[in-house]
């Protein structure tokens, strides 16, 4: 074992190996942050090194090692699902999409002509990648990869869900293409909007929320007067926050009277918004917010479209973190429409604290595996306070 002088220790320090107090003493497991605690431990212990068989990894500059190719080492220091070595080019296609919207979002909102084909393009695009890595996607968007253009961020995200919600629902290619177009710009009204109302921290007045209400109207005119597409697509961006209950805007349709395309993204576009960062309030994690939505109770959203959500994503989506009732933590892997509680998952954490390498992790069927059973979803960002 190599030995490493407590001096040279720093907060936030990751090894690829247990990391242990006079070689047989653990001090962290492999992947966990060092944390200030566990130094001061050992400096009011009067130990002047630690031992391990590991290599340090720097969070965010070489954090595939630590994991192999299947995870990368965040601040907090412990497995989150990312991106694929083997799949990189995967989620440069992702991040080009985002960049490629966001480019034709600053033409809209500076009035500025935009070419329909570009967004076409997007979508042609955007419908290969679906096809290709669908799970890997999903995993994206549940992830919070991507930190940074939300906008345009968002509306590639709701169109990939909303499209999966419709090939759930065996929609024709022609219906599909209108909805995913719809989804892709249903937003496209708040480029409109005022910027410090968009980024308001707290509450908005009664004024404000008015204002926001306008953006269905402003993203129809912009979708078809300026855009020029078929009326079959504006009434996607018109009534996608129309409530089933007759509650929503701009128009308070009930029911069935709302476009079938904008029911199916208004769950897509509400799911979306509860999973990502917003500057008035932290994200959900995707079990919380499949929560949320089941406890609707046929107010906002249609009960046929939910159902169908709910198969495609599970009860707990493809990329939760989840603990076991051993104690041991696992990324669901794959979901079951019969089954959405017991799905597959891979071992992250095993109930003894190691942590399982790229290539190694023990996949577990949780419908066969009858004494283990999921007992609660883990938001990333927590984990470390297991470990505290």
């Amino acid at each position: 074992m190599k030995q490493i002088s407590v001096k040279l220790l720093q907060v936030g320090a990751v090894y690829t190996e247990p990391v242990y107090v006079e070689e047989s003493n653990l001090l962290v497991p492999a992947g966990i942050a060092i944390r200030k605690k566990d130094i001061d431990h050992l400096i009011a212990w009067g130990i002047d090194t630690v031992h391990t068989e590991g290599e340090r990894v720097i969070p965010g500059l070489n954090g595939p090692a630590l994991f192999g190719a299947g995870y990368t080492a965040k601040q907090s220091g412990l497995p989150f699902p990312a991106e694929l070595p083997e799949n990189q080019g995967t989620y440069h296609v992702y991040m080009a999409l985002i960049e490629d919207l966001k480019g034709i979002f600053k033409d809209i909102a500076a009035g500025n002509k935009v070419d329909v084909h570009s967004i076409d393009a997007i979508i042609n695009r955007f419908f290969q990648m679906l096809r290709e890595e669908r799970e890997i996607i999903i995993g994206y968007i549940l992830a919070g990869e991507v930190k940074h253009h939300d906008l345009a961020k968002s509306s590639i995200n709701t169109a990939i869900l909303s499209c999966l919600i419709s090939m759930e629902f065996k929609a024709p290619n022609q219906k599909l293409l209108q909805i995913v177009t719809g989804a892709l710009l249903h937003d496209v009204g708040m480029l409109r909007l005022p910027r410090e109302i968009l980024e308001k921290r707290g509450g908005l007045t009664g004024a404000e929320i008015q204002h926001i209400h306008t953006h269905p109207l402003l993203s129809y005119r912009i979708v078809c007067k300026e855009l020029l597409y078929p009326d079959a697509v504006g009434l996607v961006v018109l009534q996608h926050h129309e409530y089933w209950d007759g509650t929503g805007y701009p128009r308070q349709l009930t029911g069935t009277h709302i476009d079938s395309g904008a029911r199916i993204v208004s769950v897509a576009d509400a799911f979306e918004a509860m999973i990502s960062q917003k500057p008035y309030r932290n994200s959900m994690i995707g079990y919380q917010a499949m929560k949320n939505l089941l406890s609707d109770n046929s107010r906002r959203f249609d009960p046929n479209v939910l159902k169908a959500f709910i198969k495609t994503m599970g009860i707990y989506p493809i990329g939760s973190v989840v603990l076991l009732n051993n104690g041991a933590i696992a990324r669901v892997t794959d979901v079951r429409n019969e089954t959405p509680l017991r799905p597959k998952i891979c071992l992250l954490i095993d109930e003894s604290g190691t942590v399982y390498p790229q290539n190694e992790e023990e996949i577990i069927d949780l419908l066969t595996e009858k004494r283990l059973f999921i007992t609660r979803a883990l938001d990333p960002k927590d984990l470390p306070k297991l470990y505290e």
